[in-house]
């Protein structure tokens, strides 16, 4: 069965290097899915409720509405509250100083972005989570 993937990201050029990082991962045993907003990262979630992601891959920094929470983590917290969604594996990818501390508060894996440099050990990072 293919994996169901959904990368959230405001940058298109993050959102190809990660599909990329994916496909290099599950070759073709993937289904994936963007969405270039927090918001619209929960759009593709409601949309997919009856058959919910394996993977949720999100940068932080994103739109400015969420403030004092980055969209990631408003995004996140949204996952959440989705039943759905508890077996789902939710990744930070993001360059903000303090990833570690926010993947700890929501109980989710992180991966910095200037870890995703070297493709091989990022698709290794993936394929250990």
């Amino acid at each position: 069965m293919k994996k169901r993937v959904l990368i959230v990201d405001d940058s298109s050029k993050w959102i190809l290097y990660h599909k990329d990082a994916v496909r290099e991962v599950f070759k073709n045993d993937v289904e994936i899915d963007t969405a270039s907003s927090a918001k619209e990262g929960v759009e593709k979630l409601m949309l997919s409720i009856d058959t919910p992601y394996d993977f949720i891959l999100t940068d932080m920094q994103m739109e400015p509405d969420f403030l004092p929470l980055y969209a990631g983590e408003w995004f996140i917290k949204q996952i959440k509250f989705f039943n759905e969604y508890k077996n789902t594996k939710i990744i930070i990818i993001s360059a903000t100083s303090n990833i570690r501390q926010i993947a700890e508060n929501y109980s989710v894996d992180y991966i910095p972005k200037y870890r995703c440099n070297d493709l091989k050990e990022y698709c290794n990072k993936l394929l250990n989570l």
